[in-house]
């Protein structure tokens, strides 16, 4: 692509010819172009464009590359306030391109084009942004020694990191990751998902443009076992941040025991609960929230508040509405501004999704609402759907969807509600309804979440650290100052007087 902005509209026209690209950005390999798979748009399975494959072979010039550039002190050793302002040119740049990078999230992962524009690409910028502003901020201590000492304790940029990205929010997981890690002194080297390189590929691009030194900022594509492994199993990596399922997430671990053993910060799956109690004063207030908790993103969310939790007496009266308020939850092609629901990212997760539908019905849940597959070309939908009579033996109360479906189980008693609440191996967010702030405040201390929401569906904002509980992962977290602590090392300087 050139320097100049494109619009939605150049994007897209792109897709429909199959001319993206997302390739290496790694200074040091050969010129030639390298053997490429295609990228599918998820709304029509047709061919938007190419992405480059990865090998151990390229991921290790990229860590030499990174290393080398490290130790030199391109990056590294700037002042925290000049690397503030490289890192401000950046957002600036990435805010003049804002509707291209919307776009190629829309066209790649299947994402509403409204929520790329208003939510994900904002999101971004905010992030990178408030990370560089951060950097200059944050002070070291002082040992409280005697006068024969003088002890300061101070952290450093820990080095080469991997920062390994999922598929369903391509943008936004890179300012996650890269922001802190960025503006604390590190060399990156980012792996997006091969299915949302396209996004990840521009801003590095942009990132180079305004003045990031191309060893402190590098860029791997491919799939997995070709280049998530070799980045998982490097000796000269320090740490892999990586988001995504607690799987893969599994195998980083391994990679790690087997390698250096570099940290591993691990942000994986979720089966969050939404727990409402009968004194909510206004069901109708909540709805757009519990929608949006289960729904937002096609439930392609690892917070995706996907078990309601509801008091029996209310059960009834809360399903109908919730019902009524999916009629403007429209599903179809995520190009067009109307939709809410596009398609599930390619058919292997398709067919999972679908499998759920199935056993749903073969346990016995009732189904309130959707439930169906749905004809849109060639694409992969799945209809927004709504299960009650959902018991905790079920699978779609156990496992994680990653798709549109909500389960809602009853409960008679506020201890009751909180052991369902906490009967899952996830603990990444919760949400919970009640006018009780004594209630709130005991809910929320006891439900076992990295994040817990009152009366609102919210992971939070930037000031505030995600991550969660068992295996929603651990290692680390993302947001917040506490982010930082993922990517430096403390160290000890003692002064013998």
């Amino acid at each position: 692509m050139s320097n100049q902005p494109l619009t939605v509209e150049q994007v897209f026209a792109r897709a429909r010819e199959s001319r993206l690209w997302a390739g290496h950005l790694v200074p040091g390999l050969q010129p030639e172009v390298p053997p490429s798979f295609a990228t599918l748009a998820p709304h029509d399975g047709s061919e938007i464009g190419q992405v480059a494959h990865g090998s151990a072979e390229i991921v290790d010039t990229a860590v030499r590359t990174a290393r080398a550039g490290f130790v030199a002190g391109e990056w590294s050793r700037l002042a925290p306030a000049e690397r503030k302002r490289v890192m401000l040119r950046w957002v600036a740049l990435l805010d003049q391109h804002a509707e291209e990078l919307a776009a190629l999230d829309c066209i790649d992962g299947g994402k509403p084009i409204t929520e790329c524009r208003e939510t994900d690409i904002p999101e971004t910028l905010n992030t990178l942004a408030w990370y560089a502003e951060a950097v200059d901020k944050l002070y070291g201590k002082v040992a409280p020694t005697g006068g024969d000492a003088l002890g300061l304790i101070v952290k450093e940029p820990i080095g080469v990191v991997g920062a390994v990205l999922p598929w369903n929010f391509p943008a936004q997981m890179f300012a996650w990751k890269v922001g802190p890690a960025l503006a604390s002194g590190n060399s990156v080297i980012v792996k997006p998902a091969e299915q949302t390189s396209m996004s990840a590929y521009r801003m590095v691009q942009l990132a180079h443009q305004a003045g990031v030194p191309a060893s402190a900022l590098l860029l791997v594509t491919g799939h997995g076992e070709d280049t998530g492994q070799p980045l998982g199993l490097h000796p000269d990596v320090d740490v892999v941040s990586f988001t995504g399922s607690t799987e893969v997430g599994r195998k980083f671990l391994e990679y790690s025991a087997r390698s250096n053993l570099k940290e591993i910060v691990l942000e994986c799956g979720g089966k969050s609960p939404q727990v409402v109690f009968a004194d909510v004063p206004d069901l109708d207030a909540i709805v757009d929230d519990v929608l949006s908790a289960a729904f937002w993103n096609m439930g392609e969310n690892c917070s995706c508040g996907s078990r309601l939790i509801v008091e029996r007496s209310i059960q009834g009266a809360l399903i109908e509405k919730l019902v009524a308020g999916l009629a403007a939850w429209k599903v179809g092609d995520p190009t067009d501004p109307d939709t809410r629901i596009g398609p599930m990212i390619e058919q292997v997760h398709f067919d999972k999704v679908r499998g759920f539908l199935e056993s749903a019905r073969e346990e016995g849940a009732s189904l309130v609402h959707g439930g169906r597959t749905l004809a849109q070309g060639s694409g992969w939908f799945v209809e927004p759907t709504i299960y009650a009579d959902v018991t905790p033996a079920m699978r779609l109360f156990r496992e994680e969807v990653f798709g549109p479906l909500l389960a809602v189980t009853v409960f008679d008693s506020e201890e009751e509600a909180l052991q369902l609440a906490n009967d899952t191996a996830y603990g990444l967010a919760a949400s919970l309804y009640t006018a009780d702030i004594k209630r709130a405040q005991r809910m929320a201390f006891g439900i076992r979440a990295g994040t817990v929401s009152v009366n609102g569906f919210s992971e939070g904002d930037i000031t505030t650290p995600f991550g969660g509980y068992k295996l929603s992962g651990f290692g680390g977290r993302d947001n917040g100052l506490e982010a930082f602590e993922q990517y430096v090392q403390t160290k000890t300087v003692w002064y013998v007087n």
